[in-house]
């Protein structure tokens, strides 16, 4: 078994630093996800530390969690209205809770943490299964670079110091729309190796796999300020209806 079909590993390697500075303003997206969810109750998957979930619960929507790591959760808890957040730990991909729910969404390119197509399609098909008739699916992720993914391998000096050196390693197998990512940082007490992968779809993959798990593509925009999503666009907020 890969790690990287272990559903806890990112939360395992990244909980102590995911909320360092970096991550994008959950403002934007929890202005979108409100006025979509309405009065219902939503569920995130991957709710990691709660960056969206505890300022979308703030507002008053009542939120649910799926997270794999109890890393993650323990960060989450120990935050202001953290122990108000419900959260079950299970793989999100499995999506285990019961529903129903007005929306469900995953954000900031998770769904490609699901390293398997088949494991994207079982996301998406227990997804449709909680939520409520009508009820909402929202996705962001990145729009694949062809550019980016043109070579084989890549190597990238990450820092030098006196005391350590880190690289950054890249594997593409770009028939299977995966990446390996190895983080590699030498210094005085040893090798220390941060394993990572992907993999990336194009929105039309996306649409399709909704549309095996009985979800239509109502609405798509290149951010969530609802600029409008056009062959320019780097990303996208898709929104997918039961």
């Amino acid at each position: 078994m890969s790690v990287f079909d272990d559903p806890g590993h990112f939360g395992r390697m990244w909980a102590d630093r995911y909320d360092s500075p970096g991550n994008p303003d959950p403002g934007p997206a929890v202005d979108f996800l409100a006025e979509r969810a309405g009065d219902g109750r939503v569920l995130e998957l991957a709710v990691g530390t709660g960056r969206v979930a505890l300022p979308l619960a703030a507002r008053g929507v009542p939120v649910d969690g799926v997270e794999a790591s109890p890393e993650m959760v323990a960060k989450l808890r120990a935050k202001p209205g953290g122990d108000g957040i419900p959260v079950t730990v299970g793989d999100m991909a499995d999506v285990p809770v019961t529903g129903p729910y007005r929306l469900v969404y995953l954000v900031f390119n998770t769904l490609f943490n699901l390293v398997r197509a088949e494991r994207q399609q079982d996301c998406l098909r227990n997804v449709a299964r909680v939520l409520a008739p009508g009820g909402e699916f929202v996705v962001e992720a990145f729009v694949p670079d062809p550019a980016t993914f043109d070579r084989d391998e890549q190597v990238q000096m990450r820092s030098v110091t006196e005391d350590s050196a880190t690289i950054r390693l890249h594997q593409y197998d770009r028939a299977a729309q995966t990446f390996v990512r190895q983080t590699v940082t030498f210094d005085r007490d040893g090798v220390h190796l941060e394993p990572f992968a992907m993999r990336y779809c194009w929105p039309e993959q996306i649409d399709e796999l909704a549309h095996r798990a009985g979800l239509r593509l109502v609405e798509r925009y290149a951010d969530w300020h609802r600029h409008p999503f056009d062959d320019t666009s780097t990303s996208h907020i898709s929104v997918y209806r039961r």
